[in-house]
């Protein structure tokens, strides 16, 4: 496709998406769902009724039929259902979806600096398992749900001006990865696919999927703002997307273009990778947590930076006035773009980079008498699941106890966790245990969180990630 088919798509097209599926919740259960939540886990469903393609907009009810919501449907997933809307009177349509996106994008140009940000983040944008970020004019898509990729009875870029053929010679052309179609009754215990059903085969579609109508509303909303896209690359690659059933997925969403994406935040100009670069290339929710650690780092002498990736906090450390930076990260590739960063903003010659694994480089750096002003710890996330949360509190224990170790006395410490799982009191008593393990006193300077343009739904936990923190770092005294 290319940047004008999304452009020219009919995004105010009004054709019912919602499929005829029924799913019933158990008596007693969806609890987290009824508090706010925006999933519904396959242990709280009680019936599925309907014929219909697996990841279709279905209704859902409660064990008394009342309406709760639509939502996309995963049969092969933990998480049945991730929730669209809770209002009856929603048409989810071309146009709903329109509406979505442009909300996300008002709601961005209202909290934050807009010329690299992430636009849509998911259920918290109520666009779930969608994730778009914006570098400039380049957008990069991440798509974690079966329901984003099955197509709908929306028209096919391209046949914007007439209805989606659904007829039972068409609904063939469901893709491989979109999972299997499926008629269900009324089994409370049992959800048993009853595959090649005719009437669900005759329900299939071949209409353009969710996700391509959604990044087609962000093309023309951002068009109406003056912000011409000129290209867009696809990021579903993460391992996560084979709970979903889904393949990864990498390339080109439009015409090809230079995926080393230039960039400016902070007043600090960087180069992002969005083929090959962590995530979508570059870690967007950290934008004002970096602008954060200026005011700590500006009569510092000595700075480390640890888990640098592309290089960002020592950068951010340099111009704000750190006479020397160090800084490590396991990854060559990283660390090679982060010194190519550093020479686009005349800072090579203040940042030393070491490809290295930290946790081995700070005891080291304890034992050589190393002691630093800034100390930076950016790990990646140490735990995915809550059944490695014990592993994980240990490990942040453990490389918080050694970079304090690295602290001169009246120092400073910025540290962070990123996983949604290491719940804020658990990382704090991290924190905690490693101060007492170093024989160190901290005294809180901050508390911030993810930037605004990942915004933290209350009652979706998966919303809320990442903490962080900055200590003033002082010896037992």
């Amino acid at each position: 496709m290319t940047i004008k088919d999304y452009l020219n798509y009919n995004c105010k097209d009004t054709t019912d998406l919602v499929s005829r599926g029924v799913v019933t919740i158990r008596k007693r259960e969806g609890r987290e769902f009824k508090a706010g939540g925006a999933w519904i886990y396959d242990n709280e469903i009680g019936s599925v009724e309907g014929a219909f393609p697996n990841g279709s907009i279905v209704t859902v009810r409660d064990f008394d039929g009342y309406f709760l919501g639509y939502g996309c449907i995963n049969l092969n997933s933990k998480i049945r259902v991730r929730m669209l809307s809770r209002r009856e009177e929603d048409i989810i349509t071309p146009a709903f979806l329109y509406q979505r996106v442009k909300a996300a994008w008002e709601y961005r140009k209202s909290v934050i600096d807009t010329s690299s940000c992430r636009v849509i983040f998911g259920e918290a944008d109520f666009l779930p398992g969608l994730t778009v970020d914006k570098y400039e004019t380049v957008l990069v898509v991440e798509s974690l749900a079966l329901g984003l990729e099955v197509p709908t009875a929306a028209p096919l870029i391209g046949e914007n001006s007439r209805p989606a053929d659904t007829t039972e010679a068409a609904a063939t052309a469901v893709p491989a990865g979109a999972g299997s179609e499926a008629a269900f009754t009324k089994d409370a215990g049992n959800e048993t696919a009853r595959k090649d059903n005719p009437a669900t085969v005759a329900g299939a579609q071949r209409g353009a999927n969710l996700k391509t109508i959604a990044l087609s509303a962000l093309v023309q909303v951002l068009a109406e703002d003056g912000i011409a896209v000129t290209g867009i690359y696809e990021r579903s690659d993460a391992k996560v997307r084979e709970k979903e059933g889904l393949e990864r997925s990498k390339g080109f969403l439009s015409e090809e273009f230079d995926t080393k994406v230039p960039i400016t935040e902070n007043g600090i100009r960087y180069i992002v990778d969005v083929k090959d670069g962590q995530k979508t290339g570059f870690f967007l929710d950290q934008k004002l947590n970096r602008l954060s650690i200026h005011s700590i780092c500006k009569n510092a002498g000595e700075v480390l930076d640890c888990f640098t990736h592309t290089g960002s906090f020592g950068l951010n450390a340099a111009i704000a006035g750190a006479r020397h930076v160090v800084s490590i990260d396991a990854s060559e590739l990283a660390i090679t773009q982060a010194k190519e960063n550093a020479r686009l903003n005349g800072l090579d010659e203040r940042i030393d980079y070491i490809v290295g694994d930290v946790f081995d480089f700070l005891p080291k750096e304890r034992e050589a008498g190393k002691q630093y002003d800034v100390v930076i710890l950016d790990p990646p996330a140490f735990t995915k699941s809550r059944n490695s949360v014990k592993a994980a509190s240990h490990g942040y224990r453990e490389i918080n106890a050694d970079g304090l170790r690295l602290v001169k006395d009246g120092g400073f410490l910025a540290t962070c966790s990123c996983s949604h799982f290491m719940e804020p009191e658990l990382f704090r008593e991290a924190i905690a245990q490693a101060a007492k393990d170093a024989h160190k006193r901290l005294r809180q300077v901050e508390f911030r969180q993810q930037a605004p343009d990942h915004p933290i739904l209350w009652a979706s936990d998966a919303s809320y990630y990442l903490k962080f923190y900055i200590f003033q770092v002082v010896d037992e005294r």
